[in-house]
């Protein structure tokens, strides 16, 4: 049986994951698409994406167009004559003409149970909202932002006390483990794709780091699924004087103040006091330091009589 020829289009490590278990399937892209190297660091280099330094450690071609809004790149595309693109994490919207070039047309690995969480960050918005499960699901792509028909979902429940990073991990080993158990089946015409309701659909924006502010007006337990959704970024933060302070750690804790009031600061975190409840800060980061325990960061710092 002669093997599909495969364009695979992502940028991070997410997508990555879905291109290494494709590899080790023994389904080798014909090319990879990816996002132009970025300045990246504090000496700001030109630096590759972690799918392009994987494709050409194997030895597959790279592309990295600007857009693909260019008739020459849709060629290029077209030249290739793939049987399908998988897309994870790309980064680039599809125009219709690229839509239509793979011969089953593109595959998205997305990180939620669609309809739920369309858009660009949904695996911070599961946690946000305070979603007891999440998950990964293989939809064929369409014009529209996450909305075409879906062939398979995997569902992936959110620990507890899980930081968006951490789930992140475990998202993407399940979007490549789902890509490459049905990939086949749906190549070959035998999964059907459901339509979405679009009426149960939710849209997760792109999270910006104003996002990540603590306001210490909100319920505390809110404030925890900050903590843990913008972990590892931006990082969840707020203002201890004229300091912008990371907290990558928390936890919600029973207390009655005035909101931003300073409940304890000692070994065991620094407690403040929400709109409702308290919120125990356990691993704290000033500006340009290290992330320390809230321990270390309270003899730093005199948080006497202080509200934040």
């Amino acid at each position: 049986m002669e093997l599909p020829r495969i364009i695979f289009a992502g940028t991070p490590d997410f997508a990555l994951a879905s291109l290494q278990a494709l590899v080790a399937a023994g389904h080798v892209p014909c090319a990879v698409l990816t996002q132009p190297d970025r300045p990246a660091g504090r000496g700001k280099q030109l630096t590759a994406s972690p799918v392009k330094k994987f494709a050409e450690a194997e030895g597959m071609p790279v592309l990295q167009p600007a857009t693909l809004r260019d008739d020459d790149e849709v060629a290029t595309l077209a030249d290739l004559e793939p049987d399908v693109m998988i897309v994870a994490a790309y980064g680039l919207i599809l125009p219709q003409a690229v839509l239509d070039v793979p011969r089953a047309g593109c595959l998205n690995v997305h990180a939620s149970l669609l309809p739920r969480w369309r858009g660009a960050a949904p695996i911070q918005a599961a946690i946000l909202a305070g979603d007891a499960q999440t998950g990964v699901c293989l939809m064929q792509m369409e014009a529209g932002l996450d909305t075409g028909p879906v062939f398979a979902c995997a569902p992936v429940d959110i620990g507890a006390h899980e930081s968006a990073g951490r789930l992140h991990d475990r998202l993407a080993a399940a979007g490549g483990e789902l890509l490459v158990t049905h990939l086949d089946d749906i190549l070959a015409g035998g999964l059907e794709a459901r339509p979405q309701d679009d009426a149960l659909a939710t849209y997760a924006p792109k999270v910006r780091p104003a996002d990540a502010q603590l306001d210490w007006q909100l319920d505390a337990a809110e404030l925890e699924r900050m903590v843990r959704a913008y972990n590892p970024a931006p990082g969840a933060w707020f203002m201890a004087g004229d300091e912008r302070t990371k907290c990558w750690e928390a936890r919600r804790v029973a207390g009655d103040a005035t909101p931003g009031t300073v409940l304890a600061a000692g070994a065991d975190g620094v407690v403040v006091a929400c709109g409702q409840g308290a919120l125990r800060l356990e691993t704290l980061q000033r500006p340009g330091k290290r992330a320390v325990t809230a321990a270390e960061y309270a003899g730093q710092i005199d948080f006497s009589g202080r509200r934040l």
